[in-house]
């Protein structure tokens, strides 16, 4: 083997020196610091790089080794995900700040450089010029902070530059992560009387991970392709050239990093009538696949891709078809393989349902009217349908038992996880903006509910708290910081406001829709990570209490800061008429639909705040028609280093790919608790060899396995009872994911019957255990195999990695509460180790007012895990496509 003396570098301007081992050493010391044994953790990555280095290696190659190595041994120890995540933002400063910068001038770099990166910027076209004329440079420049790096993950530092920091036309990186937080919040602060003021407050808002905004904003704010908002939702009208123009929208759309959804409820169903030519019409079916091919043809250069999501109304004609669009074989042209799609409910399907009764399928030709109701009016005017069917005065119908159609979407969402299962009317029943029309759809991925016509392409415009982040305190007394979290509210509403009248959209129905209603979704991630960090069972009377009371809180000041908003810019246009003028908050709303509906929403109706004088506020107007929806932040999650969502923990070890990588995680939750009792060292390996499941750890405290259950081990009544506690203060929706440890379709039909009569508005991705279980696999690696599968000892380029393993062994399945019944422990029960202080929410008016760098691409694949040994590897069980349209607007 090649010793390191007869080892040469080739730098970045391709010319040689020998390597120098205490170069590299005081680095891994450097990223080291502050950590417990870091002089052990540095002597073990410098030792271990020895054996990956060849003559010849690059510069960078050198530096992807160095993380590589890190980890490598993130499974033993969460600590050098942190050092590997410092080594790759080093990376960044070398190739932004310069060669040779140290830890001490670091700060001074930052100062000295920020103006001139914004000048380049806009010289080559990347940045809005106004980032140079609008905004105290000195003044933004000196409150920039690399201390805050420290508290991105690795994860989350590389989702960073791979998807959101702007690169060069040859893919090279211009910004380091406090400048991209920066020129996010000048791009966010452009219209403000004070811009300076304002970008600083969300500078260090997004900069300390506190809140994030979606996706689409993080990509392109303060670029000179404005595009900032993130959810489109759309309705193709039965005529030609709206299909046609409709097609050409989905293209501007997606190439702006939108998200969208789609409804095809109007379209005429297959063999009716086009009276214009005397012939018949291929249905809905041909044109999705059309659509299906052009979100493939967008490919938005790798940053983020082209998604979409097909709504459709269950009394329509072509509806079984609409349910084989996922299924693998048939014919290709009646299929789509990257859009998803969702059935559209109404409370007629779900009653005729539970009284066994016949379902009667349309042609929207015939029925066009039922579009566009909802509730108790759809119900009496369906009705009306069927007996004119029965009556032989419609051409075209079907009749099946709702039962078997309610089984076959069930079996369908079972086997290709669609279509999704959303409720128009408990969605249209509790629309607070439902002044102007009904709400159609959802969006790409359920969280949206926005009327839509043909002259409006309805948007929202998406950010997300991060609770963990406002966890203040050790664990016994941690509590939330009430006073942080009103502010970061606040805030968060300004700044989607702002954005509003930034954005530029290349669709002017979309223009005029974001003008006229000015709808935004302030959502939160990191739920799981709270109630871990507090010591709580996600599954538990406590955790929904806590949901309940954070989202109420959430709620209050979200609304509160659009009724100030406008009283200073004035209400959104479409304000009068709606219920928000008749002084209803979401509240409000659920005994609208217990009303329409004619039966008890099964959720609890506890409130804590001061909602009176709220309503009479609100009656004065308001900023924005929705204020707040729950996203998905499958991708803004892991730069926030927290867990997505409302989501549980999939397991406490295992991959996760994503349009960056695949990366290893490990609960740093998890291991504080077992450090802290001493337990770590001792259950780590059998803790990895059970593929992240506690409860298979003999040694393991029992409080703590209840904690750290996973989501298969989880009761999935668990999902929708957090659901069903947040959404009550939600105006529009959650998106929420279920899993399902059983196959049984009756326990399925109990629970997705459970939702609705919860209110619960929508759901998301349903994943089964066993669908996942079976692409286990096994993978073997060897960190001192060859960098790119050569010989270390030759002078060529690495070019191949190994990843870690397929997806988790089953597990013991956890039989589902029957729907309706308690699924909570005793508080005694949550943990033997003191149960943690939950402050109540202050009233409102106390308030003051996994992988290296690659030499040849920024795209990522995989890098070397495990020591010398056969493990089962647990992936987290996220199908490619939800990835893949999580990314597109988030």
């Amino acid at each position: 083997m090649t010793v390191t003396s007869e080892i040469s570098v080739v730098k970045r301007d391709g010319s040689r020196a020998p390597y120098d081992g205490y170069e590299i050493a005081r680095s891994i010391e450097e990223a080291s610091r502050g950590l417990d044994d870091s002089v052990t953790r540095a002597t073990q990555i410098a030792s271990e790089l020895e054996i990956t280095l060849f003559d010849g290696i690059t510069s960078q190659q050198l530096d992807e080794a160095v993380i590589g190595v890190a980890l490598g041994n993130v499974k033993d120890d969460p600590a050098f995900d942190i050092i590997a995540a410092r080594l790759l933002i080093k990376t960044l400063y070398k190739a932004v700040l310069g060669d040779g910068v140290t830890r001490d001038d670091i700060r001074d770099r930052h100062h000295e450089l920020f103006a001139g990166y914004l000048a380049d910027g806009v010289r080559s076209g990347l940045l809005d010029p106004r980032l140079t004329e609008l905004f105290d440079l000195d003044r933004l420049a000196a409150t920039l902070d690399p201390d805050r790096d420290d508290l991105l993950h690795y994860i989350g530092a590389q989702t960073l530059r791979t998807r959101y920091m702007i690169t060069d036309h040859e893919r090279r990186p211009l910004e380091v992560p406090q400048f991209f937080w920066m020129r996010v919040a000048m791009g966010l602060a452009l219209n403000e009387d004070d811009p300076t003021s304002v970008a600083i407050s969300l500078y260090d808002k997004m900069s300390r991970l506190e809140y994030l905004a979606a996706g689409s904003t993080l990509v392109n704010a303060g670029t000179s392709y404005a595009q900032l908002s993130n959810c489109f939702v759309m309705q193709a009208e039965d005529d030609i050239e709206h299909i046609a123009k409709s097609i050409r929208d989905v293209m501007w759309i997606t190439k702006g990093t939108g998200g969208i959804g789609f409804s095809v409820s109007k379209l005429r169903s297959e063999g009716s009538p086009i009276r214009s030519n005397n012939t018949t019409s291929t249905g809905p079916i041909p044109f999705m696949h059309t659509i299906d091919s052009t979100l493939r043809a967008i490919s938005r250069g790798g940053k983020k891709f082209g998604a979409l999501c097909f709504y459709l109304e269950n009394w329509h004609l072509d509806f079984a078809q609409f349910l084989d669009l996922r299924q693998n074989s048939g014919d290709p042209y009646r299929r789509t393989r990257t859009a998803n799609t969702a059935v559209w409910i109404s409370d007629e399907f779900m009653q005729r349902v539970e009284r066994d009764q016949d379902w009667y399928l349309f042609d929207p030709l015939e029925v066009g009217d039922l579009v566009e109701l909802h509730g108790a009016a759809f119900s009496a005017r369906y009705a009306e349908y069927v007996a004119m069917a029965e009556r032989g005065e419609l051409r075209r119908f079907r009749k099946i038992r709702a039962r078997e159609q309610w089984r076959a979407i069930l079996i369908s969402l079972q086997t290709t996880s669609h279509p999704w299962l959303t409720w128009k009317d408990t969605i249209n029943g509790r629309a607070l903006n439902n002044n102007t029309g009904t709400i159609h759809l959802s969006n790409l991925c359920t969280e949206i509910c926005l009327p839509q016509d043909r002259d409006n392409i309805s948007v929202c415009n998406l950010a997300s708290i991060n609770l963990s982040k406002h966890l203040v305190g050790a664990k016994q007394q941690a509590r939330i910081d009430w006073k942080r979290l009103a502010t970061s509210v606040r805030l968060a509403v300004r700044q989607l406001d702002n954005l509003i009248d930034i954005t530029i959209s290349s669709v002017p129905e979309s223009e005029r829709s974001n003008d006229l209603n000015r709808a935004v979704g302030l959502g939160v991630m990191g739920f799981t990570d709270l109630t871990e960090r507090l010591g709580l069972s996600y599954e538990s009377e406590q955790a929904y209490e806590l949901i309940d009371e954070v989202m109420e809180y959430i709620s209050w000041h979200a609304i509160d800061a659009s009724a100030d908003l406008a009283r200073e810019r004035g209400s959104y246009t479409n304000f009068d008429g709606s219920r928000w003028s008749q002084g209803l908050v979401p509240i409000d709303t659920l005994d609208v639909l217990e009303a329409d509906r004619g039966t008890p929403v099964e959720v609890d109706r506890t409130t804590r705040l001061d909602w009176d004088s709220l309503r009479t506020k609100v009656k004065g107007g308001m900023r924005n028609a929705t204020l707040m929806a729950i996203a998905p932040t499958a991708s803004i999650g892991l730069v926030a280093g927290t867990t997505p969502g409302l989501d549980p923990q999939f397991s406490q070890i295992f991959s996760r790919a994503t349009s960056s990588g695949k990366f290893l995680e490990v609960n740093r939750n998890l291991v504080s608790d077992l450090v802290e009792r001493g337990l770590w060292d001792d259950v780590k390996d059998e803790l990895l060899r059970a593929q992240g499941d506690l409860s298979k750890v003999d040694t393991a405290p029992t409080d703590l396995q209840r904690v750290y259950r996973t989501s298969f081990q989880l009761s999935p009544y668990a999902y929708l009872n957090v659901a069903a506690r947040a959404q009550k203060w939600i105006d529009q929706a959650i998106s929420r994911n279920i899993y399902l440890a059983s196959r049984d379709i009756g326990e399925m039909v109990d629970l997705y019957s459970a939702a609705w009569k919860m209110g619960v508005k929508t759901t998301y991705y349903l994943h089964m255990m066993p669908r996942h279980t079976a692409e286990q696999s096994t993978v073997k690696i060897n960190k001192a195999e060859q960098l790119r599968g050569q010989d270390r000892t030759s002078a060529g380029p690495a070019s191949g990695r190994r990843g870690f393993g397929g997806v988790a062994r089953p597990q013991s399945p956890v039989s589902p509460t029957p729907a309706g019944a308690a699924t909570t422990e005793p508080a005694a029960k949550v943990g033997t180790s003191p149960t943690p202080t939950v402050e109540s929410a202050p009233e409102p008016a106390e308030q003051a007012q996994i992988l290296p760098l690659l030499a040849d691409d920024t795209r990522v694949t995989d890098h070397e895990g495990y020591d010398s040994e056969d493990i089962d590897g647990a992936s987290c069980p996220i199908d490619p496509q939800e990835r893949l349209q999580c990314d597109s607007c988030q």
